[in-house]
Formats: C-alpha cells, structure tokens, sequence
C-alpha cells in the first residue's frame, strides 16, 4: 500500500499560510466538534544549501485545523523560535540541532571564531514535537530547557521561556501528564546531590486566581536516581496512575562527558552523545505521587528502547504498565536519520530489518513485596500473562505480556481516551501504524482481547490519532478519531480525516489543496 517514492514528500519543506484556507469537505462533520486541531513537527528541512540531517531536525511547524459551524478550515505558521529566526536571516543553519552541527559564521574572522567555540552550546528551542496547555497559555515543545509560548488562535509565538530559570532540570520532555484540574506532571533528567545525576518529576500547578503564571510556581515532587552516575538514559515519557509515578529507565545513554566535549572542537550534534549499555538491561522505577516518595525495589527487565507509554494503572496490589516497546539495546533514533527515511522503498525496507523490532508491552509491577517469595511469580492478576519474580540478590525481574506484534510493524505514538482513562484500568489503545517507519494506516487495540481494527488507504500517510468525546458518550470507545493524512497523488494531497473510534470507519474528511510535512504530536482543544 505504500507507494514507492510518495512517503518523501511528508519530509519536504512546505511554506507557511499568510491566512487559513478553507478545506472541501465530504461526510459530515460531528456538530460537537467546534474547536481546533492543532499539530506539530518539522516543515523547513533546509536552510540555503544547508539540509537537516536528522528527523527531529527540521524547524518546528505548527498546523491547525479549525472546525465552526461544520466547516473546516487549515492554517500554518512556523514557529518563530531563535533557532527559525536566526536561520531565515543569516540563510544557514545557526543552532545545533539534534542531528545537524552548526559551524560558526564562516564571514567572521578566525579569532572570533576560535572563541565562538568556547562559549559552550547554544541549546535549541526548536518546539517542534507537541503542543500542551500550562495554566491558560498553550506551549510548543521540545525536549530542551526551552518552551515557546504560541497564540493558538493566530500562531503567534509570543515568548520563549527557559525552564532552567524555576526549576532544577536540564530539560523536560514533550509528554507531560496533564490532570482533570489542569495540573501538569512532567519529568526531566537533573543533576542531583554530589553532582550525581537524578530524574525530577515536576509539577506544575493549574490556572492561578491571581492570574500568575503557574510556570513559576513550578516544584520538584520527587527524584528517581540514575543506575549510572555520569550517564543518564534518554527519557521520552513516563507513567503516571492514579498514585503513582512510574519511571522506566532504558540502556540508551547520554554520554555527559561526550555532550559537554562534543560542543569544543569537533562538528558534533546531539545525536552522536548517545550510546547504550547492553549490560544494564532496563529499570523500572515507582514512586507515589502524594506525598512523592521513591519506592526502593530493584526491577528490572531486558533491554528495551522506549519513547512512549501508553496507559499505567493499578489493580489489586499492582501497577500495570502499557508501553510501545522496541526490543534490544540500540536507538532507534539511529534509524531516523532523513536520508534514511528517503531512500528508495527497498532500502527503507532494508535499514528497518536491521533496527530493533517494535511491540507492545504490558508490564505489571507488584506493589507488596515480601523477601521469603523468591523464585515465584508474584503477579496474580487473573488476566495477564506478565510475571514478576524475586531473585536471591533481592531484584525484582519483569517479563511483560506482548499485546501487539508484527515484524516491523509498530504500533506507535499511541493516545487513549486520556479524559477519562488516563491511569485507570482501561480497554483501547489507537494509533500509528508504521510499516519500516513509514506511518501507513490507523490502528486500534482491545488491550484485553488483543483485537486489532485498521483504516489504511493506498498511498496515504497518516499522523498520530487523536481521541475526542461525543459529549454524552457513555463507552470508553464512544468518540472520534482525529488525524492528518498526506496523500501526495491526489487532487488534494493534505486532509483531516475523522475516523468513528468503535470501528475506525470513516465519518469525514476535510481535504485542502496544498501538501503537509509529518507531523508527531499535538492535541484537540475543544
């Protein structure tokens, strides 16, 4: 169903729109959608004669699809952070990004230039991987110390904010956990206490009456340790249920000493000071939310790679933790690489069979342990074939339950109906469903049954499906999907697909004359 040589376009510059156009619609458009679509990922992949290198490279792109009065219309605008700006102006790339190096100004004089090496990285703001609310104020991301604040209604960046200025992380990532009230959980890597590495878990507060801004009433709740002292693992997400954090740390390392010296003499980015510790396998860890306090058991599990969860919930003495997995110790980031993700179908084909195979994971992590249980399986959920088991050296080792698997065919950047079922013992997983990481179809998961639905088009390219509500609703299943398809030969290659989440039968599609770049994240805002 992919055509050979299509999939390129979703990694091609496009331009920004001086004013939202109106879509052609067919079907008809729920009437309690009403608000807006909006998404993010690259949309300027070259700066001059300059490429990006790296998929998570190109310069943030905000999409938004806006429903009114069963119309649909699509607007765009690049995010005007100073890595865009600067870029535009001095028509090259400026900043280091994740996978491209940025040299100094080739106009300035040797002397200054020596010196520009020596001023230590300039970290990135390019926000181009999801967009969440905090307090009022709606924030594009990234996983770096910066946050760009964005009009929502105009695309307008209005502020950069450093994180770094309230609270002691070196970053957060872009899947932060947001709570019925507005309260938003996120976790990032610090250093900690004799200059050894931790993880914090953030919180930071809802709207605030006095109309301040909640960023700065920001606090650590709580601190995982690092299982290596100079090297922490790259985090992506975390789990959170109803009373409990819980953190899974992979073999994928950032080397510190290689980041602090990548920035001196040599062309490096941050994708080269990465590495992985086949032998440390992965660790679990659990912490309870209020008051937070680190709960002190060794689990441990094989190596996978992780970037997103799924759903994490408790029942009856246990933690259950829903995972897209990819099995092994290697980055996948290794793997997303634009010329990679370009080459011809059969070299795409040919690079995925050499990453690490993708899976869906449940791992259930007992909560009452007893040293005299050696060697037997704690888990006794009834419905889950995920173990637990206490070795002599007092670890705890976890096998998990496959919910999904096909040889390189991954269920990936997957959402649930978050509204009602974030950390609450649930029943659907949707969506991305990447063949040789080209995203080709939608797809929806029993994670009790393990049944699978798909809606998949010739020649089209989906993006991350998103859950919204009917409004009375009574099933978890009970909504719609949301997702933006590139069809590169048709008519019009970019549209809003509206998919009934029961059967991912199609209800509509909002179809508008111009392509669209790939997109990773982003969120319904009603």
């Amino acid at each position: 169903l992919i055509h050979p040589g299509s999939y390129k376009k979703i990694f091609e510059t496009c331009e920004e729109l001086s004013e939202p156009i109106p879509a052609v619609i067919t079907g008809r458009i729920p009437s309690f959608l009403r608000g807006s679509l909006l998404r993010l990922g690259p949309g300027l992949f070259e700066v001059g004669d300059e490429p990006f290198y790296h998929l998570f490279d190109g310069q943030a792109l905000m999409h938004k699809f806006d429903f009114k009065n069963g119309q649909v219309t699509y607007f765009r605008k690049f995010i005007k952070t100073d890595a865009y700006v600067r870029a535009i102006t001095e028509k090259r790339v400026v900043i280091t990004e994740f996978g491209t190096f940025a040299y100094p100004d080739p106009c300035k004089n040797i002397f200054s230039r020596f010196f520009s090496y020596f001023k230590g990285v300039e970290v990135t703001d390019n926000c181009l991987v999801n967009v969440y609310p905090i307090g009022e104020d709606y924030y594009a991301v990234t996983e770096t110390n910066f946050i760009t604040k964005v009009d929502t209604d105009t695309l307008e960046t209005t502020k950069k904010v450093d994180l770094c200025n309230y609270v002691n992380v070196n970053g957060l990532t872009a899947h932060p956990h947001i709570e019925r009230d507005g309260t938003v959980y996120n976790i990032g890597n610090c250093m900690g206490k004799g200059a050894t590495l931790a993880y914090n878990i953030v919180r930071m507060p809802p709207a605030q009456k006095d109309k301040s801004d909640p960023i700065e009433k920001s606090k650590v709740v709580v601190q995982f340790p690092s299982a290596e002292r100079f090297k922490p693992s790259y985090v992506h997400s975390f789990g959170m249920s109803e009373n409990y954090f819980v953190f899974v740390e992979t073999p994928v390392k950032i080397n510190l000493l290689k980041f602090l010296s990548a920035w001196s003499i040599r062309g490096s980015n941050y994708m080269d000071c990465f590495e992985s510790n086949e032998t440390l396998g992965t660790w679990f860890h659990l912490a309870t939310k209020d008051p937070g306090e680190y709960i002190d058991h060794k689990f441990r599990a094989a190596a996978i790679g992780l970037f997103h969860h799924i759903n994490t919930y408790e029942d009856d003495g246990f933690v259950v933790v829903d995972v897209c997995a990819w099995k092994g110790f290697e980055f996948v980031y290794n793997y997303l690489w634009l010329a990679n993700l370009r080459a011809n179908w059969d070299e795409v084909k040919k690079a995925a069979m050499m990453a690490p195979q993708p899976e869906v994971r449940r791992y259930v992590i007992p909560l009452d342990i007893h040293k005299e249980e050696q060697g037997k399986n704690l888990v006794s959920l009834p419905y889950t074939t995920a173990t637990a088991v206490m070795h002599s050296d007092g670890t705890i080792w976890l096998e998990p339950e496959v919910l999904f698997s096909g040889p390189r065919q991954a269920l990936e950047f997957p959402q649930i109906n978050y509204e009602k079922y974030a950390g609450k013992n649930y029943t659907y997983a949707y969506g991305l469903g990447l063949n040789h990481f080209i995203p080709d179809r939608i797809v929806k998961l029993n994670v009790k049954t393990k049944e699978t639905w798909v809606w998949q088009e010739p020649d089209s390219y989906p993006s991350e499906p998103l859950f919204v509500q009917t409004p009375d609703g009574i099933d978890e299943d009970d909504g719609v999907l949301l997702t933006i398809v590139v069809a590169p030969g048709a008519q019009r290659p970019g549209y809003m697909l509206i998919l009934n989440a029961r059967d991912l039968s199609e209800i509509a599609r909002a179809e508008v004359d111009c392509t669209m770049p790939v997109t990773f994240h982003g969120m319904y805002k009603a």
